[in-house]
């Protein structure tokens, strides 16, 4: 039997009507019997198109309030018969069940609903049945059926009909179940983590259907895709494709401004996922100086961003170095002409859209999945440790570096002065290494120490840190304590009029 097989019949019963008149006047152009029901129905009929109601089919009303329309033997034997089975051709003749090639049907928007804010019933009724049914049916069945399961595909189903004048291939067949069997899957893994989102169940189900192929991985000779909305979180204004690192570094950007949000005007630059500078400023110009000062040379090809408008003046101050992306909640039109100067330079608009609340990444042979550290250090939940107290200033500089020291890979030490980042030590196997790192660089770029505070994302197991810290001019220090010698630590402050406050939350970054 052919592979390409001429359609003479269709059911078309969708909740997206958008897009869907060209297609169902091709239909009726090639004499392709239309089967509906409800409102798509009524659509097709105020076309002027003849169109069979599934119930004259059934001869069943929709009842229940549409919640059973098309489940009936004569509507799913029309899809799943096949065609070169004699015994499923008799009993299609012998039940008077139409030969159904062609199912257009699409889902109630769940997911949508879910994120209106909808209540619980009106969600529960966005879970589609006879929908879903009917696309997995229809799907299995690609050997004699096409099944078209989303409103995007249109345009393609139409010039597919068109040109093999109302023939679907094989292969055409099978790569719209895929595309089916993608949206069902979705569907269904959607609707199970609305009801498990407090995680009753220890399973793990992700599906993203938005995927772009990148250029390469995070080294060329690794393939890179990314699955997710990007346009939703961004309005690209100018600039090269994004790479698979810039998009780690872009996710680390936006993820640490997301700390300074609601603070005065604050500029960050990260390089490989860490800060390599930061500074909070009564405007935006003077922050984005002052993070740069923080170290001019790991800025060179780093992601810029900013929690407030991006205007005139740092626009220009910003041209004069080369940098991967640069994002910001807005830009002055003079701004945005001066940065659009640089051809390659990324440009992006961040959208107000929440972050996912869970963190995601493989591991052996299956996946890690945790919660997100959304604990942002306050000064309500600091305990003085030591006699001597910070000072109000001090205060702000430790939050504000433990703010950073949240979003730098561990072992971290920030050190930070006058709410402007001096230096880090990233990534280190001891902390000791991490804060001698912290000190020589901040001190290669003529950083005063004096009077600045150190942030560390988890306890000091020996006094060694501190007493550094103290030689390098620190009056100040805040850490998650809990350490089993934090007694040695504190007593080595009160010694040497250090101050010492403890979060009691620790903040490992691996």
């Amino acid at each position: 039997m052919s592979t390409t097989k001429k359609a003479s019949s269709a059911l078309i019963s969708v909740f997206h009507k958008d897009g869907l008149e060209p297609l169902v006047k091709k239909f009726n152009e090639l004499g392709i019997t239309i089967y509906s029901t409800g409102g798509t129905e009524t659509f097709i009929k105020d076309l002027g198109i003849d169109v069979v109601p599934v119930e004259d089919v059934t001869s069943y009303p929709s009842i229940l309030g549409g919640r059973v329309k098309t489940l009936h033997p004569k509507v799913f034997g029309g899809i799943l018969n096949r065609q070169d089975n004699k015994s499923d051709q008799e009993q299609l003749k012998e039940f008077e069940i139409p030969q159904l090639d062609i199912v257009i049907v699409d889902l109630y928007p769940f997911e949508k609903t879910v994120a209106s804010g909808a209540s619980e019933q009106d969600i529960i009724e966005k879970i589609d049945i006879g929908g879903i049914s009917l696309i997995r049916a229809a799907a299995k069945n690609y050997k004699d059926t096409l099944c078209v399961s989303s409103m995007n595909d249109y345009d393609e189903v139409l010039e597919m009909i068109t040109t093999g004048n109302g023939s679907t291939t094989l292969e055409d067949r099978r790569r719209f179940a895929t595309k089916s069997f993608n949206v069902s899957s979705h569907y269904d893994s959607a609707i199970f983590n609305y009801f498990n989102k407090n995680h009753e169940e220890a399973s793990f189900k992700l599906s993203e259907t938005n995927g772009q192929v990148l250029r390469y991985g995070e080294n060329p000779h690794q393939k890179g895709f990314f699955f997710g909305d990007f346009d939703a979180m961004f309005n690209k204004l100018h600039g090269k494709e994004l790479s698979y690192n810039n998009l780690l570094d872009v996710d680390a950007a936006v993820n640490l401004i997301q700390e300074f949000k609601d603070d005065a005007p604050t500029f960050a630059i990260l390089k490989h996922n860490n800060a390599c500078g930061l500074a909070t400023r009564p405007t935006i110009h003077q922050a984005y100086v002052d993070a740069l000062a923080g170290d001019p040379v790991s800025a060179f090809g780093g992601i810029l961003i900013s929690n407030v408008e991006i205007d005139k003046p740092t626009a220009e101050e910003i041209h004069n170095l080369f940098c991967e992306v640069v994002i910001a909640p807005s830009y002055t039109p003079v701004a945005l002409d001066i940065l659009k100067g640089k051809k390659n330079r990324i440009i992006l608009v961040q959208n107000e859209v929440d972050l996912p609340k869970t963190t995601v990444r493989t591991c052996l042979n299956g996946v890690l999945v945790q919660e997100k550290d959304e604990k942002t250090d306050k000064i309500s939940d600091l305990t003085n440790a030591t006699n001597k107290k910070p000072t109000d200033r001090e205060l702000e500089d430790l939050i504000f570096a433990s703010k950073l020291c949240k979003h730098t890979k561990s072992n971290t030490i920030v050190l930070a002065k006058n709410k402007q980042l001096c230096a880090s030590g990233t990534g280190q196997t001891s902390r000791v290494d991490a804060l001698n790192q912290a000190i020589h660089k901040a001190q290669s770029f003529n950083f005063d120490l004096n009077g600045a505070v150190l942030a560390s994302d988890a306890f000091f197991p020996f006094p060694d840190c501190v007493e550094i810290a103290h030689k390098s001019g620190v009056t100040s220090v805040i850490q998650p304590g809990g350490s089993i010698k934090d007694q040695l630590s504190i007593d080595y402050c009160n010694e040497n009029g250090i101050a010492m406050v403890m979060t009691g939350t620790r903040h490992f970054k691996h």
